[in-house]
């Protein structure tokens, strides 16, 4: 059975797991959760690398062994302080397994992407090496080889997952560091495309400036009304450039829709619907009385998440990219919301076991 070795990791780092992670590091849970998701398949990239690296495959072979028993440990030496010691023997082997050039790289983009500091970056980075190469190790009782041939397929297996788990951005600042080089096309298609759409932002800005210093000149000559023309063409040009984006977005929630359907059943809309309902819900809260009447609105928004989830291994890796990329961009909002109602006085008590589900639900969503 195929797998994808960055859902696994994920799925691992459940709401509740990136909450320790985020108590554990002194950060914002949110920042957390959005440094986890680029951290994850960022790792397993450059593991990659190691692995085509002569003698790569077997330090990973060495190194998923050695973090047999991380997974099964994780929480509790984050809830009892021993993150120090995880911390520093996950950095160790980062260091090994990628040397010190491409550790120090990652970091740097991991930092820039997520806005933290050092510091917490490279804390993030050696709490989450050991649970990527735990979850790797976990596979030799799955019944796959783990011999550094084992290894090496295992990776080359995942580079389609990995680059389409990149968070949007994210790609373009490892790029620069050559982490995606084992990744192939994929990886290269994703940084390209950013790139260009760079490059055709700062050329529109050009643009513009030089239209504009034109456009002054020839306002305190004779000739004004010559130029008005030209001007008024380009003007009209970088709107409807401008203007395109919008209308591609359009069109790919159009394709999206049209590409969730399941047996009928239109998965996108289900779940857009049931966010909202979702949103509207949470805005209701206000106190314990409105918490205990949102509470069976909130219990059947959870239910319907539920039966997507479990239609999740009916749809093909493309279909659960997309569905990832409709619910993705809502969960900051989303874990705002949550983290707002629950600090109400007496609503915690009420609606925090049905929050937690729904925020392990919707996690299965965006693997």
């Amino acid at each position: 059975m195929a797998i994808n070795l960055v859902s696994l990791v994920m799925q691992f780092l459940t709401p509740d797991m990136i909450g320790r992670i985020a108590t554990a590091l002194g950060v914002d849970r949110n920042i957390a959760q959005a440094a986890a998701s680029a951290v994850v398949p960022a790792l397993l990239a450059g593991f990659s690398k190691t692995a085509a690296q002569p003698g790569g495959a077997q330090k990973l072979v060495d190194a998923a062994r050695q973090q047999s028993g991380t997974l099964g440990n994780f929480a509790n030496m984050l809830g009892t302080g021993g993150q120090s010691s995880l911390i520093e023997k996950g950095s160790q082997m980062l260091s090994t397994l990628l040397g010190g050039q491409d550790r120090n790289s990652l970091a740097q983009a991991v930092a820039k992407f997520a806005g933290l500091g050092q510091g917490p970056t490279g804390s993030l980075l050696g709490m989450l090496a050991p649970v990527v190469m735990g979850t790797i190790g976990q596979q030799r009782q799955q019944g796959r080889s783990l011999d550094a041939s084992g290894i090496t397929d295992l990776l080359a297996s995942q580079k389609d997952n990995i680059a389409a788990a990149l968070p949007s951005g994210f790609s373009n600042l490892l790029g620069r560091t050559g982490l995606l080089d084992a990744l192939g096309g994929a990886a290269r298609t994703a940084t390209a495309a950013g790139s260009e759409a760079a490059q055709v932002a700062n050329s529109a800005v050009r643009v513009a400036g030089d239209t504009g210093r034109r456009a002054a000149g020839m306002a305190a000559s004779r000739n004004w009304l010559y130029w008005l023309i030209p001007i008024a063409a380009i003007a009209a040009l970088l709107i409807y450039y401008v203007s395109r984006p919008a209308e591609q977005v359009v069109q790919q929630g159009v394709t999206t829709a049209q590409s969730l359907m399941i047996g009928g059943l239109d998965i996108g809309k289900q779940v857009t619907d049931n966010i909202t309902s979702l949103r509207t819900t949470l805005d209701g809260v206000t106190d314990a009385a409105s918490a205990q009447t949102a509470l069976p609105k909130l219990q059947e928004v959870a239910a319907q998440i539920d039966k997507v989830d479990a239609m999740i291994g009916q749809l093909s890796p493309e279909q659960r990219k997309l569905l990832s990329g409709l619910v993705n961009p809502l969960m900051p909002t989303l874990n705002q919301l949550f983290d707002k109602v629950l600090s109400i006085p007496g609503v915690a008590e009420l609606l925090k076991p049905t929050i937690d589900a729904l925020r392990g639900k919707l996690a299965v969503l965006t693997a």
